[in-house]
């Protein structure tokens, strides 16, 4: 799972750097671009990321559920999940090899996704 260190304002949340012993982590910044995509009112209601590696390659696997609310819910649904595997991600130090929509509903707040992603250390 990711932590935040209390000591470092919300600035520096989504920055994607090492902090102190940390490995960096693209996580939040990851997040703060999928929330920028579904538009306002977007909320992230769970993420959780952990190591992943190959034979070749490093990164984090994330999952991620976000919520979409709103009167126009379901026109941003449709431009979210629009060409959301093919997007381009700004993740300095890495870049995102796959994301897919697991599993997303309709419910009285809004619409429901749950996302999974795989970040890869670009070397």
């Amino acid at each position: 799972m990711t932590s935040i260190d209390p000591h470092f304002g919300s600035p520096n949340l989504i920055r994607n750097q090492v902090i102190g012993n940390r490995s960096s982590d693209p996580l939040p910044r990851l997040l703060a671009q999928l929330v920028e995509r579904a538009g306002p009112p977007a909320t992230i209601e769970r993420a959780v990321s952990r190591p992943w590696s190959s034979a070749l390659f490093e990164g984090r696997r994330h999952i991620i559920v976000l919520r979409l609310t709103g009167t126009d819910v379901a026109a941003r649904r449709a431009r979210f999940i629009e060409g959301l595997e093919s997007a381009e991600w700004l993740l300095p130090g890495h870049f995102v090899a796959d994301i897919c929509i697991d599993e997303d509903h309709m419910d009285a707040d809004g619409v429901l996704f749950e996302l999974s992603a795989l970040t890869i250390m670009d070397w």
